[in-house]
């Protein structure tokens, strides 16, 4: 027998998902709910008219709109960020006798490298280059160096990826690559047993984070592996991931530029090393770490461009934290510790 049609199952009454919190704002937005219906926003709350019922007039239900958080919301142009330096380019991107226009945090500036050395227009507090970075100082920095013992170690082979943007703020990414539960359930890379509870510990200007990744493996064999993320406010990270049976090493420095409210430039630099008394890496295998780091940053921001978080709640009860979540929470109270000495004069 052919089933031509199915008669429709849907509710016309009750409580209906119809759009993400961040996509209500002021202009209507079209939305479905319960075969058809239309939402317009109000003060406070987002009404939605539902299907009638058969016999019965169509009547608006309230959806209640999301609290506020209880704690501020670090975002791309919170103002303790004129006092740390910041990623504005990599150095080969701004040559000699040439200029290069940038945006940082909602203003936009022209750099030059001159004989004399580097400068910004407007004036800065300082530019300077480390690392294989250009970095801008809008005024007196009160930020602490991120330190990266490999570069420069001949031991290591090292790629820069091509600078790449996401759409919204560095604070939600920054915490995104935090996650421990990152490659593993993210990307689909180096299944581990469960999710591993980090060991944070406090720093000045931020903190590392150590996880032991097993995957079936013994210490010392080649499925077992040790990660260290180190953060310094406000959006510096290194990942060293170290396998103790061969001595081979792996570290990414990620360094992310606030351009606007809206916008994150983000730097990404691997630094790789095959273990003491090994030859460097061959060039296939760089290539093929490069082209996974790339893959796993493209999804990173895909997914983020989804949510479009402007900022990063600082309040911890804004949001649900577990165990394996410690450096989100680590890093929440670092941004929050950066924003209040930046204010102290």
């Amino acid at each position: 027998m052919d089933v031509t049609g199915v008669p429709s199952t849907a509710r016309s009454t009750g409580w209906f998902p119809v759009a993400r919190a961040a996509e209500v704002g002021t202009t209507p937005l079209p939305v479905g709910a319960g075969g058809r219906a239309r939402v317009g926003p109000g003060p406070g709350r987002t009404a939605v008219r539902l299907p009638p019922t058969p016999g019965s007039e169509p009547r608006p239900e309230a959806v209640p709109a999301p609290d506020p958080p209880s704690a501020p919301v670090f975002g791309d142009l919170h103002p303790s960020l004129e006092h740390a330096w910041h990623p504005v380019a990599l150095s080969r991107e701004l040559r000699p006798g040439g200029w290069l226009q940038v945006r940082l945090l909602g203003r936009t500036w022209a750099l030059s490298r001159t004989p004399d050395g580097l400068s910004a227009d407007p004036p800065a507090w300082g530019v300077r280059e480390r690392l294989g970075l250009v970095w801008l100082a809008p005024a007196e920095p009160r930020d602490v160096p991120l330190e990266l013992p490999e570069h420069g170690d001949r031991r290591f082979v090292t790629r820069w990826l091509t600078p790449s943007r996401s759409a919204g703020g560095a604070g939600p990414l920054a915490d995104a690559l935090l996650d421990v539960a990152h490659l593993p359930f993210v990307h689909g890379r180096a299944a581990a047993t469960g999710v591993p509870a980090p060991e944070v510990t406090p720093e000045p200007g931020g903190f590392s984070s150590v996880t032991e990744h097993r995957r079936d493996g013994a210490p010392g064999s080649d499925e077992h592996r040790v990660a260290t993320w180190t953060h310094r406010a406000p959006f510096r990270l290194r990942l060293r991931v170290e396998w103790p049976g061969s001595g081979a090493v792996t570290t990414r420095l990620v360094v992310l530029q606030p351009e606007d409210a809206d916008s994150t430039r983000v730097y990404t630099c691997l630094l790789l090393s095959s273990g003491p008394g090994q030859p460097l890496p061959a060039p296939d295998a760089v290539a093929a770490e490069v082209a996974a780091a790339e893959q796993e940053l493209a999804e990173d921001l895909s997914l983020l461009a989804r949510a479009a978080a402007a900022g990063l709640p600082l309040g911890p009860r804004d949001e649900l934290h577990v165990r394996a979540d410690r450096p989100g929470v680590a890093l929440r109270r670092a941004l929050s510790a950066f924003a209040r000495a930046a204010t102290i004069r």
